[in-house]
């Protein structure tokens, strides 16, 4: 065996390396299967069984009940007691729901984001939680040329938008991440636990944030809350631009300026303002 398989790799590679790469196409062959299993358990008209699938797929038997005994412990297919067959399961419906709002939130805030990088001349960006972090989910520079897709993930404590979405969020979630450590991006950063607190109350105080170089040393940001029906925060209208462009004696202009394009984002998607 290990005659054949260093006949076959290439000068100067190691044997180690050929069966890490052959690991990593078994995994990609596992993940792709899986993958079709689930775009064909969607396909198929309420359940399916076993031997359906594989037939249909063309995978041994055994290969397909091992694939989706895997994604029924990740909730991703559930199968019936009696019949023994496969559906679609609980954790896709969650997943497409937070699908759905992600596209709800863009095709709602794009006219916006255009909108107002053109009357301030900055980028905007719109971001939503997503685990311990931001992902921006749209943006638009200066120009108001929009981006409708994923750009950036960022830090929570230490971004505009991240300080908007984590101060409504259980004071819990907060203490976990601590546990964790804010990682100290500049000398500005807040990493210690009760002086976030305090800059999360000022936030909600307000109604907006502030970043003066927190995460970049360069870059000043402000942010806004958008609301869903419920008057939770699901995201966070952002302006960011260097620190010359985004002075202290800027912040009312431009927090003006996002809160009204927040306003009509949060009537888009049929949100309300949290009352205070």
């Amino acid at each position: 065996m290990d005659a054949t398989l260093t006949s076959q790799q290439a000068p100067g590679t190691t044997s180690a390396a050929v069966a890490g790469a052959v690991l990593d196409a078994n995994a990609v062959r596992s993940v792709d299967r899986a993958a079709s299993l689930l775009i064909a358990l969607g396909e198929w008209d309420g359940e399916a069984g076993v031997t359906e699938l594989a037939r249909s797929l063309g995978l041994h038997k055994s290969t397909a009940s091992r694939l989706l005994a895997t994604l029924q412990k990740r909730g991703l297919v559930q199968q019936d007691e009696d019949s023994g067959k496969y559906s679609l399961g609980l954790a896709l419906v969650r997943l497409g729901g937070q699908a759905e709002r992600t596209l709800d939130l863009r095709s709602a805030a794009m006219a916006q984001l255009r909108d107002v990088a053109l009357s301030v001349k900055e980028t905007t960006t719109l971001g939503v939680l997503e685990g311990d972090r931001v992902v921006t989910i749209a943006s638009s520079d200066a120009s108001g040329k929009g981006h409708d897709r994923g750009v950036r993930y960022l830090p929570l404590h230490a971004t505009a938008p991240g300080k908007v979405l984590l101060s409504n969020r259980p004071e819990r979630e907060v203490i976990r991440l601590s546990r964790v450590g804010f990682m100290p991006y500049t000398p500005r950063t807040i990493v210690r636990v009760d002086l976030l607190f305090e800059e999360f109350a000022r936030v909600r105080k307000r109604g907006f944030a502030t970043a003066f170089g927190e995460h970049e040393p360069t870059v000043n940001a402000v942010a806004v809350p958008v609301f869903d029906h419920r008057g939770s925060v699901v995201a966070a209208l952002e302006v960011r631009a260097p620190g010359n462009r985004i002075l202290p004696s800027r912040v009312p202009e431009l927090t003006g300026r996002i809160r009204d394009a927040a306003a009509v984002i949060t009537e888009n998607i049929g949100g309300a303002a949290a009352s205070n």
